[in-house]
């Protein structure tokens, strides 16, 4: 299996580091993008871009959506943040992925699961061998119904 979609995290990526990897982006430090950190800083998982907005309004009232969006671009390219998209179409973030993944949504009750490379690999190597189509698994998600949902509708 390729492993599309890998995350370009080393273990010594801190946060400390984030505002000297942003300046050789030729980004300045700006409060906003300090706001930004902070709150990512604390964020263990995934995050939607419009939540991350209302957090850093919650510091600063300032913030404005166009620059959380774009430093959280650069944070990805940095590998500090990877996005995806749920399967209701929004953008989530994850803070400092540990390994790449994808995820299971039940289109029931709305949980989410984590589904890591391995688990997806038997799909992937189908897609690659079948369709000529390397899939990024970060970008993963697949909808459908829970043991308990469907225990419910009786299926």
């Amino acid at each position: 299996m390729r492993a599309a979609g890998s995350l370009h995290v080393t273990p010594d990526a801190a946060w400390s580091d984030v505002r000297d990897l942003l300046r050789a982006r030729g980004l300045r430090w700006t409060p906003q993008r300090r706001t930004l950190i902070e709150v990512l800083s604390r964020i263990d998982g995934h995050v939607t871009g419009s939540g991350l907005v209302e957090r850093c309004r919650e510091i600063d009232p300032g913030t404005i959506p166009s620059t959380v969006y774009r430093t959280l671009d650069v944070l990805e390219e940095l590998g500090l943040i990877s996005h995806s998209h749920g399967a209701d179409g929004r953008e989530e973030f994850h803070v400092m992925p540990a390994a790449v993944h994808g995820h299971l949504h039940c289109i029931g009750c709305g949980t989410t699961w984590e589904i890591d490379a391995d688990e997806a690999a038997a799909l992937v190597a189908s897609l690659e061998r079948r369709r000529d189509f390397a899939v990024d698994v970060t970008h993963l998600s697949i909808a459908g119904r829970c043991r308990d949902c469907m225990a419910t509708a009786g299926h």
